[in-house]
């Protein structure tokens, strides 16, 4: 190992486990990850070899081993014969893996994930609402309206507010049939939703807001027009990420 690799590794060196994990593996490669994403192992280097790794973590090498076959998996390196382990570029790596998107959230301060993530929630979910236009039947409409009168009773209690909210959206999803697309959005939203720097701001004006938007949704949806509920989708989500992210930067332009 080169004194550049020693003097990383010493500086994020693991102390014993305060409380060792019933998992080691998984512990390990939580930790690899945070330590690749955060650049302790940049892109084009090698892992330390096996022996470090088992003394940095008080782990065995079967261990070891496995934790470096979970970091394959999620793209972020590539066993090498001869080369070592070696970290991968971040265009390799699994963006919906929960792991590689929670660490990478962390460690962006200009918000730049969050906003490639809502961009791609608003492809998803308008092209969903474009196509539940054309299929709902009169109960899924009968269970937005409800929704959205609902969340008008909501607005002062954010918390709740959000709960429906999501429900609405997934209402939407599932009427359009498009398995995979929800389960490209419901994966990405459940590992992002309970964090602040997604959240952001919750005032009352802020629900109010939304739902006009949510209502918006459901009158394109229940008159059956799929261009004008796309077009509300794009742009309630929209509106609503850059709002609630105005508060931890300046404002920006989603790419369209």
């Amino acid at each position: 190992m080169t004194p550049p690799q020693e003097k990383a590794l010493n500086a994020s060196a693991t102390p014993a486990w305060v409380r060792r994990p019933a998992n080691l593996a998984r512990a390990v490669t939580a930790e690899l990850v945070e330590r690749i994403v955060r650049g302790v192992h940049p892109s084009g280097t090698s892992l330390p070899p096996e022996p470090v790794l088992c003394e940095t973590f008080s782990v065995s090498r079967t261990v070891v081993r496995e934790a470096v076959k979970i970091l394959q998996e999620k793209g972020l390196v590539q066993v090498r014969q001869g080369a070592g382990t070696m970290v991968t570029p971040p265009s390799n790596w699994d963006m919906l893996d929960e792991l590689v998107l929670a660490a990478t959230i962390v460690g962006d301060d200009s918000l730049a994930v969050l906003d490639d993530l809502v961009v791609t929630r608003r492809v998803l979910e308008s092209d969903m609402a474009n196509v539940a236009a054309r299929l709902a039947d009169q109960e899924t409409l009968d269970r937005l309206r409800a929704l959205v009168d609902r969340m008008d009773g909501l607005v002062d209690d954010h918390v709740t507010y959000h709960e429906h909210d999501r429900t609405f959206h997934d209402t939407v999803m599932q009427a359009s049939g498009n398995r995979i697309a929800r389960g490209v959005v419901r994966s990405l939203e459940s590992q992002v939703m309970n964090t602040a720097r997604y959240m952001g701001r919750t005032e009352r004006a802020l629900c109010v807001a939304s739902n006009r938007g949510h209502r918006r949704i459901y009158e394109f949806i229940a008159a059956h027009d799929p261009n004008g509920a796309a077009e509300a989708m794009f742009t309630h989500i929209t509106e609503a990420w850059l709002v609630r992210r105005s508060g931890s930067g300046e404002p920006v332009r989603l790419q369209r």
